[in-house]
């Protein structure tokens, strides 16, 4: 149930607010803690947040530049120049991957139902290749389509040795997505 401290954990294991527990946040074996994001995405980690507009994506911007704010890195550019060529390319990729109903790569995020924006935001952060991957809701407002596809690409990962942590409310998917499960209550983890 939401409220319970899983904002808490996403925001320090992404990077966006400081844990008092940061000696104890490791990506690949190495400490991560005290990184900023940008730091934590160069180690190989991807995040989905809870909130598509504002945290997930950029409303008033296009798709293709909503690409650019994760996936700069991927050849999108280079010592500050952007490739729009590369960048519309990704995000078209996306948009046919995840069957994202849109107008096209230059639609504003704010301009798509929820659960397109949703399946944009996840196939973003896929189509990056993580090697570790932070999840919050990955199916919330999707038709079951799409849920399904987000839930078996989830398990393909998995079963590609990428670390995933689900956060979600739906027990099926956790079920369905994950080895281990715990709960939050209160601000305590259970034991996994």
């Amino acid at each position: 149930v939401s409220g319970n401290g899983q904002q808490e954990l996403l925001y320090a294991l992404s990077g966006e607010k400081p844990s008092p527990h940061a000696n104890d946040i490791l990506i690949k074996g190495q400490p991560a803690g005290r990184l900023n994001p940008a730091q934590r995405r160069k180690m190989g980690l991807r995040f989905v947040p809870e909130e598509r507009l504002g945290r997930g994506a950029v409303p008033a911007m296009s798709l293709a530049y909503n690409a650019l704010l994760t996936g700069h890195e991927d050849g999108m550019s280079n010592t500050g120049f952007i490739s729009h060529k590369r960048m519309r390319d990704f995000s078209r990729h996306c948009i046919d991957r995840f069957s994202v109903k849109c107008s096209g790569d230059h639609a504003e995020a704010k301009s798509l139902s929820g659960g397109n924006v949703q399946k944009y935001i996840v196939g973003r952060e896929l189509l990056l290749k993580p090697d570790v991957l932070i999840i919050a809701q990955p199916t919330w407002g999707v038709d079951v389509g799409a849920a399904s596809f987000i839930r078996q690409t989830l398990v393909n990962l998995r079963k590609d040795n990428v670390a995933i942590l689900v956060v979600s409310e739906e027990l099926d998917e956790l079920f369905e997505i994950c080895d281990r499960i715990a709960v939050i209550h209160h601000g305590k983890l259970s034991p996994p």
